[in-house]
Parts: C-alpha cells; structure tokens; sequence
C-alpha cells in the first residue's frame, strides 16, 4: 500500500528497532510508496513511511533492493554534496562516501555484503 510520508522530525529523529520476519508486510508497502514517488525519489527508509524498523529501500534502475538490518562495514572516498527528502522541506548539505560495503539480509531474510 502507497503510505503517507511521516514529515514529523521527533518521530523521524527516534531510533529503529532490529527488522524480524514478522515485518514482512512493510517490505510491500515501501515498494508501493517508492513506486509512487519514483520521480522525486530513489530510496528511502521504512521509518519515512511510520515504521521504526531497520529497513531500507534503493532502486537502482529496473530493480529495488531491499535491504533489513544493514550495517556499513567500510566507506572510502568522502564528498560533501546536497540532497533532498521527502519527509524534509528544501536540500541540505550532508556528507556521502562514494563507496561503501555494507553488511544486510534480503527479503528472504538470507545476509549478503
């Protein structure tokens, strides 16, 4: 189901508690949602939709990967650039690494880096 963007910054600011086989039903709901807004987005994370769970979405171009639990293992190559949010008004500035090895299980709960 497409989920309203939760725009509220104390909920948004709260830690996300671990994933689990029962939030299986989340995973379908950030699909839809980031279909939804595909034009103006490319990831997002299940708390953007009302969910504290550890769950990440990223298309990257004709498939989206779900990511539960991820851990950054490594990042290298750090640049400043500006990037938007559905659920904050305007850009800001924030720090990006160009690479990255993280650590996350799919949709079937397998882990994978």
């Amino acid at each position: 189901m497409n989920r309203e963007i939760v725009r509220d910054t104390f909920f948004l600011g709260q830690k996300s508690e671990e994933a689990t086989e029962a939030d299986i039903a989340i995973f379908a709901d950030m699909r839809d949602t980031l279909k939804a807004n595909h034009e103006r987005c490319v990831g997002m994370a299940a708390n953007m939709i009302g969910y504290k769970k550890r769950i990440i979405i990223v298309s990257m171009g004709f498939v989206d990967v779900v990511m539960i639990n991820p851990v950054i293992l490594q990042k290298s190559h750090l640049y400043e650039t500006e990037e938007g949010c559905l659920s904050l008004d305007g850009l800001r500035r924030t720090k990006r690494f160009k690479k990255i090895k993280v650590q996350y299980q799919d949709e079937s709960f397998k882990e994978h880096v």
